[in-house]
């Protein structure tokens, strides 16, 4: 089991975690955002917390997701982050949404980098990727810019439309866009016998397709890895799955891994997780990934 780590972020830092809070700097702008894992002490004061940080998000009394933000009078409604690497330069576009978020999570940069390294290897002219629950497409972009042919799958029309901005802001074009529910595409997809040299999957603990359609990842992700596996092909292929549901732990992924994909496969599977500044480590999530590339 391994657990994993941005090598490098240069527009990205987390200050501090802790009272179910973390600190974060996205480029110039420090944000103070709920994070239920991290059950420890702060290391800085609150008043240190108060004078750093631009925007603090305030939950909603009767919601579990939504809240509102506080901001300092020089903190922007939207502003970019970049993240590079010797082989990529990407560009997105931040916002403070009422669901906390802010449409990167940087925690994921360690899996954009193995996303470029593999497709890099792959003896194809144009890899296939499929990018499933893909949210605002940095994934999508990472796959891109390393020579693959990208289909971008989201419910949400107004994300597709933020994806399609940080498409444009990195300088690059031709990414598939499908607006549809996960499963319902997957199932078309295997039905029509495609298949796809990279398949990254992202799903929420719950959420509603385009016409309510009903996802709840305990009762779908078994099916849709199933459908995955007929969808990979059965060489110059790789597989990412990331999961942020408090319930799952990694050896869950990795049974399900072994049970669609066969036994066989050298896959690595573990937390990922982010050091604020201080050395508290933060999990951010489990993971599991594998590809036939010497990666």
């Amino acid at each position: 089991m391994l657990l994993l780590t941005p090598e490098t972020h240069s527009d990205y830092q987390l200050i501090d975690t802790g009272g179910y809070e973390k600190l974060e700097r996205f480029g110039q702008y420090v944000l103070s955002r709920p994070e239920p894992q991290a059950i420890w002490d702060k290391s800085l004061s609150e008043q240190e917390w108060e004078e750093r940080a631009n925007a603090v998000f305030k939950k909603d009394k009767n919601s579990q997701e939504k809240g509102q933000w506080v901001s300092k009078p020089n903190m922007p409604d939207k502003w970019v982050f970049q993240y590079r690497n010797k082989d990529m330069h990407l560009r997105a576009k931040l916002i403070l949404s009422s669901f906390k978020h802010v449409g990167v999570f940087p925690e994921q940069a360690t899996n954009w980098d193995y996303i470029s390294k593999t497709l890099r290897q792959i003896p194809e002219e144009k890899p296939t990727v499929l990018n499933l629950f893909a949210y605002t497409g940095i994934a999508s972009l990472a796959a891109k810019v390393a020579g693959a042919d990208v289909t971008h799958v989201d419910s949400i029309k107004q994300v597709i439309s933020w994806s399609r901005e940080n498409m444009q802001m990195s300088g690059l074009d031709n990414i598939r866009w499908v607006v549809e529910d996960a499963m319902k595409f997957v199932q078309r997809e295997v039905r029509r016998g495609n298949k796809y040299n990279g398949i990254i999957l992202d799903p929420p603990a719950y959420g509603r397709g385009p016409d309510g359609e009903k996802w709840l990842l305990e009762e779908s992700l078994n099916e849709i890895l199933r459908l995955c596996a007929l969808l990979l092909k059965e060489e110059n292929f790789f597989f990412i799955i990331n999961l942020y549901s408090l319930g799952f732990s990694a050896l869950i992924v990795e049974n399900l891994i072994k049970a669609h994909f066969g036994t066989e496969i050298k896959h690595e599977f573990g937390e990922l997780f982010i050091a604020d500044t201080f050395g508290k480590k933060l999990p951010l999530g489990v993971f599991s990934r594998f590809s036939d590339r010497d990666v």
